[in-house]
């Protein structure tokens, strides 16, 4: 498809010009011999050039090229073929070989504008800056009262850190044109640099004198002040603003930050809330300046009045998704969580591509302990995001919780499927597969799931615990299991459930003694009070002869809770059963 742009009009442009560069060359001829060769020679040359155009038009610039080659061999200082096959060369990315038919071009006919911006522009691409000024220099040169030719000049100036030339060359642009918004603009932002920031402060001033009634330039010189720490100077400007303005939110915004860096927090509310009174200001803004507000706020007057203004927010704007979204941020911050979830939601509906927000409502989900709803925002999620691996996760760990072990499984693969390698996430997945398919007895699948996941960190506990421990239950791997409990209760000497679950690898190795060690430790750390320690104990005790004391263990694991089936069986029969 063609573009028809400024660079496609001059390509037309040129294209008479060259035509009318042949048909000129024709009348030169002297001898009737010389110009009938002559003329049949230049109408080829025109018909191979007006062939090139045609390529060049239809974007097969390779073909152009050709054919330019072609006229080029029968007039090879003709200035426009040589322009439009450094155009051709642009255009492929050929940029070096495009400099050299500008070059050309340029050296053919150095008073044609056209051909001295190419060059500047090819020039300052391959970031040969002071050749791109002197070119800008010979255009100035043939026509000094063109402004444009100075702001290109301080452009590149500014690429070659050339600041002082490039402050003079938007002087003299200024001298043509006058004051001008953009020229003082970058002036501004180039004493700035220079580290002249009152000379920026004056050129703010000789524009705001232009135009004193300008609200923007008002605006702009005192966020130039206050971006250089001078807060007490900005403010005559915004109060100016608001003379002329009074409802003019983004001078109350502007105060309302100087207040608050000043100190003075009343002040600062005041202005907030004036800013947020304007209707106009619309609610994106609001809600930027919102969150900026709420994460730099301490005090709990502060934190009031952004709790307020979020409530105007979500009033004043009920169908828009970011009020609720800040009002769910609010609400999660100060701890309530159910109603935080309910403004998510809210949000959600009104906008379901708000990818935080989606993570935001299945992570209170879970922590609320309302794993049913956590499964069906997850899948409404996933509809909306199908490639995001953590939503499928999420939705994987839900059925995990309800015990639907086939749908975890497949939510998991997909979820591992979309990670990419190397993921902190793919290491939780495979943990997770792992204990699901052990719950569907699905062994080889599981053991694969918890080494991808040791591969990645072979020190994550959660899969040394749980690898370790359904090894000893299917009683394979001993081996394996024995050295990753070895390493786990290494690591944690204290931990209950970790000390048991080596125990008991020690146990199913026939290491009573050893076994009832760790066994004594975890339930002296058995902070949770476990009935499965209680009743392991009681196993071993029965191993090692203390049958009374072994049945003794049983019964108190069984008021305690959380044991194997076989307990009663166990007490009753006054034997060890497995």
């Amino acid at each position: 498809m063609m573009n028809f742009n400024l660079r496609y009009i001059t390509s037309l442009l040129v294209t008479f010009l060259v035509i009318a560069q042949l048909s000129y060359a024709q009348k030169r001829e002297s001898s009737k011999k010389k110009e009938e060769t002559s003329q049949a020679q230049l109408l080829e040359a025109e018909s191979f050039f007006t062939e090139g155009m045609k390529f060049y038009m239809m974007e097969d610039y390779d073909k152009a090229i050709e054919a330019y080659e072609k006229a080029l061999a029968i007039v090879p200082d003709n200035s426009g073929i040589l322009y439009a096959m450094s155009n051709n060369y642009l255009k492929l990315k050929d940029e070096s070989k495009a400099i050299i038919y500008a070059e050309k071009a340029f050296q053919q006919n150095a008073e044609n504008e056209t051909y001295g911006e190419l060059l500047a522009d090819l020039y300052v691409r391959k970031q040969k800056y002071s050749d791109a000024a002197k070119i800008y220099q010979s255009l100035i040169a043939l026509n000094p009262s063109k402004s444009e030719f100075y702001v290109a000049q301080a452009a590149v100036y500014i690429f070659d850190s050339r600041l002082d030339e490039a402050i003079k060359s938007y002087n003299r642009a200024e001298k043509i044109i006058g004051i001008n918004e953009e020229i003082t603009r970058q002036k501004q932002m180039v004493l700035v640099k220079m580290g002249k920031v009152e000379e920026a402060i004056k050129e703010g001033e000789k524009l705001i004198a232009s135009d004193p009634e300008e609200i923007d330039y008002n605006i702009d010189q005192a966020e130039l002040l206050m971006s250089n720490k001078r807060n007490d100077q900005a403010i005559p400007y915004l109060e100016k603003i608001l003379t002329m303005n009074p409802e003019n939110a983004q001078a109350h915004i502007m105060l309302a930050q100087l207040y608050q860096e000043k100190g003075e927090i009343e002040k600062c509310n005041r202005e907030l809330a004036l800013a947020f009174a304007d209707a106009s200001l619309d609610v994106t803004t609001k809600a930027r300046i919102l969150i900026g507000y709420m994460n730099t706020a301490k005090d709990e007057k502060s934190k009031e009045t952004a709790f307020n203004l979020v409530k105007i927010l979500v009033k004043t704007n009920p169908q828009d998704p970011k009020s609720h979204a800040i009002y769910g941020d609010l609400l999660f911050q100060k701890g309530d969580e159910k109603s935080a979830r309910d403004e998510y939601v809210k949000a959600a509906r009104l906008d379901k591509s708000i990818n935080e927000v989606w993570g935001n409502i299945i992570n209170i989900d879970f922590k609320l302990r309302q794993i049913d709803s956590a499964i069906v925002h997850s899948e409404e999620a996933i509809e909306v995001f199908p490639n995001q691996a953590a939503f499928w996760y999420l939705n994987g760990s839900a059925y995990y919780q309800k015990r639907n072990h086939n749908k975890a499984a497949e939510s998991l693969e997909e979820a591992r499927r979309l990670t990419p390698e190397g993921s902190e996430l793919v290491q939780h997945i495979n943990a997770l597969l792992g204990d699901t398919y052990n719950s569907l007895s699905k062994y080889q699948k599981s053991d694969e799931a918890y080494e991808a996941a040791l591969k990645v960190d072979p020190n994550n506990d959660h899969v040394l615990n749980n690898y370790t421990y359904f090894l000893s239950l299917r009683k394979e791997k001993m081996e394996l299991a024995a050295e990753m409990g070895a390493r786990l209760v290494e690591k944690h000497p204290e931990n209950g459930t970790y000390l048991d679950t080596y125990a008991w690898v020690l146990y199913v190795m026939k290491d009573y003694n050893k076994a009832r060690i760790y066994l004594e430790r975890a339930i002296v750390q058995n902070k949770s009070n476990s009935g499965t320690i209680i009743e392991h104990y009681g196993d071993v005790l029965f191993q090692l002869g203390e049958k009374e004391k072994a049945v003794e263990q049983w019964k108190k694991a069984k008021t305690i809770g959380s044991t194997s089936t076989l307990i009663d069986k166990k007490i009753a029969e006054m034997k060890l059963i497995e």
